[in-house]
C-alpha cells in the first residue's frame, strides 16, 4: 500500500486496522443487501416464468386466425392448394 500522505509507519498501520475494523463491522450490512438482492432476482425470475406461462396459455387457447376472405390459415384443403400452384411461363 502507498502512503499517499506521508504518514509515519505507525499511523499507517493504525489507518489499516481502522479500515479492517470498517469492513468487519460492514459485513454484517452486506450479507443483508446480498440475500435481499438474491431475494429480488428470485422473484423477478419467478414473475418472468409466470407470465411465460401464461401466455403460451392464451396463446393455446386462442382460435385460429381468419383470412379476410374467410379461409383458416393454418388449414388449407388439398383442392385450394392445387388450384393455387404457379406455373413457368413458355415463350410463345
Amino acid at each position: 500500500m502507498e502512503n499517499p500522505e506521508n504518514l509515519s509507519p505507525e499511523e499507517l498501520v493504525e489507518r489499516k486496522e481502522e479500515m479492517l475494523r470498517f469492513y468487519e463491522e460492514s459485513m454484517p450490512y452486506l450479507n443483508s443487501q446480498l440475500k435481499y438482492e438474491k431475494m429480488l432476482c428470485e422473484i423477478d425470475e419467478l414473475r418472468f416464468k409466470r407470465s411465460q406461462i401464461q401466455m403460451q396459455y392464451a396463446m393455446m387457447m386462442a382460435p385460429p386466425e381468419e383470412k379476410e376472405d374467410g379461409d383458416l390459415t393454418k388449414e388449407s384443403t388439398p383442392e385450394t392448394s392445387v388450384s393455387k400452384k404457379r406455373k413457368l411461363k413458355t415463350k410463345a
